[in-house]
């Protein structure tokens, strides 16, 4: 067995009713002023009234930014970061799905070492660890970004997705309480929820693959994969929330170790050019990815497709693999995500530039089966 390291720079605080938490938490980093990043979902679903209470309850200010947008441009970045500024906080509360979390990320990189966010694209460009203490508080279960060093943000003047990763970029506490993500709508639901699911499946198979990891990404499966119908056909099941809740966030664990792959390499390019929603993009690329890379790793995509519940007894090997690629086409279809790219405004002329862009992304070098431009758009006409 090759050596490997492991690391998680958050603490994790994970249960029910955890959110009543949050101020004494806050108060151990000896904040005075909380700086809290959230988007209008979060504001209309309540949770940042309750979230305020708490805080302000705890003898703590709350100052709020509340304009973070699905797929958070470079420059509601920077709003961010001059908000903070100006209110002279001393903690960020990232609250809400992926958009928040990474927003936040991003501000306290500028505010902390100035320049644009895009200075810090790329792989441990941000130079120093951060100052000021950032908690996050997810409230879909979907991308991680409560325990990753990664934050995803839309360029759009280039029509492209960028990454800073960075251990500088890691919450120092993810709280996480599930019952924060019964509001999330089904298509919210959906869409998270098929990212996670990718999150596991892409890290398991990667080559950056390592025995930690594995384990987290194979439970993340099983969770995942048992959890992500009921939750999304009825939104106050605890138990389908509770367990998609642990299972985004033993993926997120995974992947911030062992990588990603294939799938978010084009789902990057598809978002850029089509403005599709990261999970949606997601959904739209999963299946066939792994029907590209079962091949390469026969006995772990048969391994995913016993995590999702299917009957391999009496395959081989290879019909074994291929039965994860039913699986999870059947689970695309049943939680009522978009199966064609056309669905969402994507034409033949788009392919060229999206491959183009794939073919640059950072994750692509860790895919099991090496992907050529020619098997890109492959891919994509397939999904067309």
């Amino acid at each position: 067995m090759e050596g490997f390291a492991f690391q998680l720079q958050t603490r994790v605080c994970f249960g029910v009713n955890e959110v009543f938490n949050i101020g004494n938490k806050c108060r151990e980093y000896n904040a005075m002023r909380v700086f809290i990043v959230t988007d209008q979902g979060v504001v209309e679903a309540g949770i940042l009234e309750q979230v305020k209470k708490v805080v302000n309850d705890a003898g703590i200010e709350t100052v709020v930014f509340d304009e973070v947008e699905p797929d958070p441009s470079l420059e509601t970045v920077h709003r961010c970061a001059s908000r903070f500024r100006e209110k002279n906080c001393d903690l960020i509360l990232a609250v809400g799905g992926g958009s928040p979390v990474d927003t936040a990320k991003g501000a306290r990189v500028v505010v902390e070492n100035s320049g644009h966010i895009r200075d810090y694209a790329g792989v441990n460009k941000v130079p120093k660890a951060p100052a000021i203490p950032l908690i996050a508080v997810p409230t879909t279960s979907g991308t991680g970004s409560e325990v990753t060093m990664f934050a995803v943000l839309s360029d759009w003047e280039n029509n492209m997705k960028i990454t800073v990763a960075s251990p500088y970029l890691a919450p120092e506490l993810a709280l996480v309480d599930p019952l924060l993500t019964l509001t999330a709508p089904p298509s919210v639901t959906a869409a998270s929820g098929i990212d996670a699911l990718a999150h596991a499946i892409e890290t398991y198979v990667s080559l950056k693959a390592q025995p930690p990891a594995e384990v987290l990404a194979l439970r993340a499966i099983e969770l995942i994969g048992e959890s992500l119908r009921p939750a999304v056909a009825n939104g106050s099941d605890e138990e389908a929330r509770t367990k998609m809740s642990l299972g985004s966030l033993l993926a997120g664990m995974a992947f911030n170790n062992s990588l990603l792959g294939l799938t978010h390499s084009i789902g990057a390019a598809l978002s850029g050019h089509a403005h599709v929603r990261h999970g949606v993009a997601i959904g739209l690329l999963l299946p066939h990815v792994m029907e590209f890379n079962a091949m390469a790793r026969l006995e772990k995509f048969r391994d995913i497709a016993v995590a999702l519940g299917e009957d391999v007894r009496g395959l081989n090997l290879r019909e074994a693999a291929f039965r994860s690629v039913k699986a999870v086409r059947e689970l695309v279809e049943d939680i009522a995500l978009p199966r064609r790219l056309r669905e969402v405004g994507v034409t033949e002329d788009m392919i060229e530039s999206m491959t183009e862009d794939a073919m640059g992304h950072g994750m692509l070098k860790f895919n099991p089966r090496k992907a050529t431009e020619k098997d890109i758009v492959g891919i994509l006409r397939k999904a067309l």
